[in-house]
């Protein structure tokens, strides 16, 4: 096997752009050779643009159609695990969008499915291509930063005005889209967070649902993380500010990294504010610290294009993967308990998360929703968008 041969479930926002990516030759050891949606105007669409790749109204037929060796699975959020889970059934290797799903049940049972099938599962996480981030991961990997006291994200620059909600059907609700800034915006910097920082094991959060528009899910959010190593963690965001704010600050031992408006600075300390403290004698005295400007490229990296060829390597070569499906738990877990303290005033074991009362309480918001889905305007279905 040369190229992976791909079929691309869903041709919404995101399913259209692997497509063109893919058909533009942006994926040279992958190739499109089946796409399926339940939409017959987004199917006549494919057709029209690409009339030489077969199209399919439902998923299983492609499945069985045997022109496929790996799926990408762009859809509405529910449905992720589910056709995950179908897709390795027919021996298929799946590549997944974000996020992994809406609840950690349902995820569990995802990857539990996938570490039986031998076949290569991948999650759409293209921020890790991202050199930013990397550069902060391998720092604090060999220890440049010392011990993390604090992080603090503020990312504020997710406006969404009201004519968004509405531009789709399955958009803003519980029953439909299982949230919102957090499970839409956000499972890229939750995602980026564990990454990074490891797994907070309390969370407690005050989360405003419909603050700023006409919905029912979360579009404001402050998160207070907590580590057993003393490290804190807080996380800000929202859909309803303009023109906000993208700001990563990591206080550490050895000072300060921050990250805002494509400069990445380290504040250093020539030694560490734990080690200082045991020698210093001046009741004002503070380390040495120096401003370091980090050169690195704030070109965005290669994100989705990098995930599908990083994939693709992956099974055609046994390539280690950036992004394991089986990951995609862990930002999901972060998520999840993000609202469920926001919906009980609880902080929330994140170790033990509990899974079953989470779905319990998501499915009484669902049942006793009374946003009215049919009754809103809705001007273009656009699955899969941020």
């Amino acid at each position: 096997m040369e190229k992976v041969k791909l079929g691309l479930i869903g041709y919404g926002n995101m399913g259209t752009s692997h497509a063109k990516n893919l058909m533009a030759g942006m994926v040279p050891n992958m190739q499109l050779t089946a796409v399926c949606d339940i939409t017959q105007d987004r199917r006549d669409a494919f057709k029209e643009e690409y009339p030489d790749i077969p199209v399919f109204a439902d998923a299983e037929e492609l499945f069985q159609s045997g022109l496929c060796d790996a799926v990408l699975i762009a859809v509405p959020h529910y449905d992720h695990p589910t056709l995950t889970i179908k897709a390795f059934e027919y021996g298929l290797h799946v590549l997944v969008e974000k996020p992994a799903g809406v609840y950690t049940k349902q995820v569990k049972e995802m990857n539990e499915v996938a570490a039986k099938s031998g076949k290569v599962f991948c999650i759409m996480y293209n921020q890790r291509t991202n050199p930013v981030y990397q550069k902060l991961r391998q720092m604090i990997k060999e220890g440049q930063l010392g011990h993390i006291k604090r992080v603090t994200w503020i990312i504020t620059d997710w406006y969404r005005p009201q004519a968004y909600h509405d531009s789709s059907a399955w958009r803003s609700t519980w029953k439909t889209e299982g949230g919102g800034a957090l499970i839409n915006q956000n499972p890229h910097q939750l995602d980026l967070w564990q990454w990074m920082f490891g797994m907070p094991d309390r969370i407690f959060a005050k989360v405003f649902f419909g603050k700023y528009h006409n919905i029912e899910v979360e579009d404001d959010v402050m998160a207070f993380f907590e580590y057993d190593n003393g490290t804190t963690g807080e996380y800000i965001t929202t859909t309803g500010e303009v023109p906000g704010t993208n700001r990563l600050e990591v206080a550490c031992d050895m000072g300060k990294v921050v990250i805002e408006n494509n400069r990445m600075v380290f504040h250093r300390n020539v030694i560490s504010e734990r080690e200082f403290e045991k020698i210093n004698t001046k009741p004002f005295g503070k380390p040495e610290c120096w401003t370091c400007e980090i050169p690195v490229d704030f070109s965005g990296g290669e994100q989705h294009v990098g995930i599908m060829k990083n994939f693709a390597s992956a099974v055609l070569n046994g390539t280690e993967l950036l992004a394991k499906g089986e990951d995609g738990i862990n930002g999901l877990t972060i998520s999840n308990a993000i609202h469920l303290s926001g919906w009980t005033g609880e902080t929330v074991d994140v170790k033990n998360f509990p899974d079953d009362r989470f779905y319990d309480l998501l499915q009484e918001k669902i049942r006793t929703s009374t946003m009215v889905k049919e009754e809103r305007r809705v001007v273009a279905d656009t699955a899969g968008t941020y």
